[in-house]
């Protein structure tokens, strides 16, 4: 791939979870938590509907690519419904209840990749424009974000709900875009799923950065990536930010 276009970022666009939250760490227990919900407390039930969402049952780790890592919550609704044999209403009301246990339990059990009060008030001091592109619902993203990061902080916040579509098309980059006026080439885009990353080449922009701490490995976002980074903590430095 060529040389990434570091000179003429303007934006930075980033995932949410397995970006600026350790996935795992954060995850691990929402994820159950929903099963369980979904499952009417049922375990064993339970325990099949996180295999079904990608969860390895030996490790509890969420496998790249899988419902639980990229999906929204209505794919991880209608594959489970599925599972249970749900009708139509059902289904769609399990998407309610699915996003309940998300905005409940998520802000509680999220762990930064690093301190992102000050990364986010480095960033902005150069110029930068930033924004938050998520699968998770857009309240739930601001709830979990606002416990860490400055609200004035984002110009743009967008969840599978908000109107722009689910990754990986390119509606959120383009919402980004139009939020802020920062051209989708000199936009940033930082993700740990190749969802992400695809999302960022659909919409044309300037530099796709894969980070390693979620759910992709190295060589499954190398595919995409113009760059890995251990971390988004590494941006400032490779945007040449003191």
């Amino acid at each position: 791939m060529a040389e990434p276009a570091w000179s003429r970022v303007r934006g930075v666009l980033f995932d949410k979870d397995g970006t600026l939250f350790d996935y795992h760490r954060t995850w691990g227990p929402v994820n159950r938590a929903a099963a369980l919900e979904a499952a009417g407390g049922d375990a064993a039930l339970a325990e099949r509907l996180l295999v079904i969402g990608g969860v390895d049952p030996a490790s509890g780790r969420a496998a790249g690519g899988s419902l639980l890592a990229a999906g929204h919550t209505g794919e991880i609704a209608e594959a489970w419904a599925a599972e249970m044999g749900l009708d139509d209403g059902r289904r769609e009301a399990l998407v309610w209840r699915l996003d309940a246990v998300f905005l409940g339990h998520g802000p509680g059990h999220a762990v930064p990749v690093t301190e992102l009060a000050p990364l986010f008030r480095r960033l902005r001091g150069a110029g930068l424009r930033l924004g938050v592109a998520t699968s998770d619902g857009e309240r739930a993203a601001r709830a979990m974000l606002a416990g860490f990061v400055d609200p004035d902080a984002l110009d743009f916040v967008a969840g599978y709900d908000s109107g722009h579509g689910g990754k990986p098309a390119p509606g959120m980059v383009h919402g980004f875009c139009a939020a802020t006026g920062v051209s989708e080439d000199s936009v940033l885009v930082a993700g740990d799923n190749l969802h992400d990353l695809r999302m960022a080449r659909a919409a044309g922009c300037g530099v796709v950065v894969g980070v390693l701490t979620g759910t992709g490995g190295r060589e499954e976002l190398a595919a995409e990536a113009d760059i890995i980074l251990d971390d988004v903590a590494a941006l400032p430095a490779r945007l040449g930010i003191r």
